[in-house]
């Protein structure tokens, strides 16, 4: 049931720190990882692990997380994950080795997703329809916060007081989260009843991360490998056997009638797409400017602005405008402007001006300010309330797998020009200035890289024409129910 008067928004406050800390310490990892690879002595390949150890259990986890929401409580399930993200991010600060940071990462991925899973259905029970577009676009600026904030305090505070202290900043905003949640949160009466999904969860969580290793190494490994092969087998029979699991299960973590609903299904695919499409952005950028152009880290960072601050703006009022026109028009509209901008991107020069990089960047920002409220709704208003927990997590799980995919095919057309080696210090900025013609191959690699995301926007447009049917009929409605029992 929705909330009234103020408290729904002391809840959107609460859920919107969570969210802003959450990216924060994604972004702000990214500036201090040449500095941490250096100070624990350890190699680049940890060092990037690092990175992919967070999206990895993130995106395991989330949707575990979302089923155990509806059964033991949201709020149970949110304050846990805070604090497990705390006080992982406190080892990670003090961690004496790669090996260990890592270790702890994956632990800090894990909080990350038992919070970012139950955000979403917290806003969806707290807010009446007419206002969750609104209060979707403020939650989704916590994010652009992040992405802004992240830079320029990482670099800050590596400057000043070394790496750990990137960790160090966070841990007094998840405090803060779990002592506004204790506070305004309160759990349903009521709890779907059942048993966790454990067999359901490591078969899904092991072939996820097969997944996840194929593509993150298997251009290292060769693509045609024993390793790469046989990780992609183990990969595939264990995603066959969750189906199977899921199919004959009790009370399956993943709720596969879900996908019997037509606007549910095609909100995942334009989500997956949109994903594929979106997130290496910033990766080939700082390969353009740091390997092509020259550019200082510093200098590379500020020019990535553009992509983030007019979305701080806009996203609320992509939110409100979803709440008055409907969600399938925003994000049509915004998928058509990311493919202008895509397109635009590959058409990068050789010699460096700021306004081929900044303008596009500018439209790319506006339109996810109105394409991602409008799609988070969309997606979560197709699903019953009593679901939303798991509808949630398999919203995020699609976006995460999205991400992995994205950066994995940048990477591809990356390395058809350079070394892997060479490609990971462009990407941490301790790459030296490369020859003329290696410039050429990396600026058009990276413009083909742009070029082929287009598609996946056109992809995902294609797949959006289906929100814009009408609903499902009350009638449907009751066939989607007895179906769900039925599953």
């Amino acid at each position: 049931m929705a909330e009234t008067g103020t408290r729904k928004w002391w809840i959107l406050a609460v859920v919107t720190l969570v969210a802003f800390v959450t990216n924060l310490d994604g972004t702000i990892v990214v500036v201090g990882l040449p500095r941490m690879v250096a100070g624990l002595h350890t190699t680049v390949t940890t060092g990037l692990w690092t990175l992919t150890a967070y999206i990895i259990t993130s995106t395991v986890f989330l949707l575990p997380a979302g089923r155990w929401s509806d059964m033991v409580g949201r709020k149970r399930i949110f304050l846990a994950g805070l604090a497990i993200f705390g006080v992982a991010t406190f080892f990670c600060g003090i961690s004496p080795s790669g090996s260990l940071l890592l270790v702890f990462r994956f632990v800090q991925g894990v909080g990350a997703a038992l919070a970012l899973a139950t955000a979403t259905p917290i806003i969806v029970s707290a807010f009446p329809p007419q206002q969750l577009g609104r209060a979707l676009g403020i939650n989704s600026t916590a994010w652009v916060m992040g992405s802004i904030v992240g830079p320029v305090v990482g670099g800050l505070l590596v400057s000043t007081w070394g790496w750990r202290w990137i960790f160090f900043v966070a841990i007094p905003f998840a405090l803060i989260g779990v002592i506004g949640a204790m506070a305004v949160l309160e759990e349903p009466k009521q709890h779907q009843e059942g048993q966790s999904d454990l067999l359901g969860a490591v078969t899904f969580g092991l072939g996820l991360v097969g997944l996840l290793l194929v593509l993150s190494l298997g251009q290292g490994w060769g693509w045609l490998s024993f390793r790469t092969v046989g990780a992609l087998a183990v990969s595939i029979l264990c995603f066959v056997l969750f189906w199977v699991i899921e199919r004959h299960s009790r009370d399956p973590m993943f709720n596969l009638a879900l996908l019997n609903h037509r606007h549910y299904r095609a909100g995942l695919g334009v989500t997956i797409l949109y994903a594929i499409g979106f997130f290496a952005t910033t990766f080939l950028l700082t390969i353009y400017l740091q390997g092509a152009v020259h550019l200082s880290p510093i200098d590379a960072g500020l020019m990535l602005v553009p992509l983030s601050l007019p979305q701080l703006v806009l996203a609320p009022v992509g939110g409100s405008l979803a709440d008055r026109y409907g969600s399938p028009v925003l994000v049509m509209v915004g998928l058509a402007l990311l493919a202008v901008a895509g397109f635009w991107l590959g058409h990068l020069p050789t010699r460096f001006s700021p306004w081929p990089v900044i303008l596009p960047l500018l439209l790319m920002s506006a339109a996810n300010g109105t394409l991602w409220p409008a799609l988070t709704k969309a997606v979560m208003s197709s699903a019953p309330r009593e679901h939303t927990g798991s509808a949630s997590g398999m919203f995020f799980t699609f976006r995460n797998v999205g991400m992995a995919l994205s950066l994995t095919l940048a990477l591809m057309i990356a390395e058809v020009s350079l070394p892997t080696r060479l490609a990971d210090e462009i990407y941490l900025g301790t790459a030296g200035i490369l020859r003329p013609a290696v410039t050429g191959a990396l600026v058009h690699a990276t413009n083909v890289g742009f070029w082929v995301f287009v598609g996946f926007y056109l992809l995902a447009l294609a797949t959006a024409t289906t929100l814009v049917r009408p609903h499902a009929t009350e009638a449907a409605k009751e066939s989607y129910t007895a179906g769900s029992g039925a599953s």
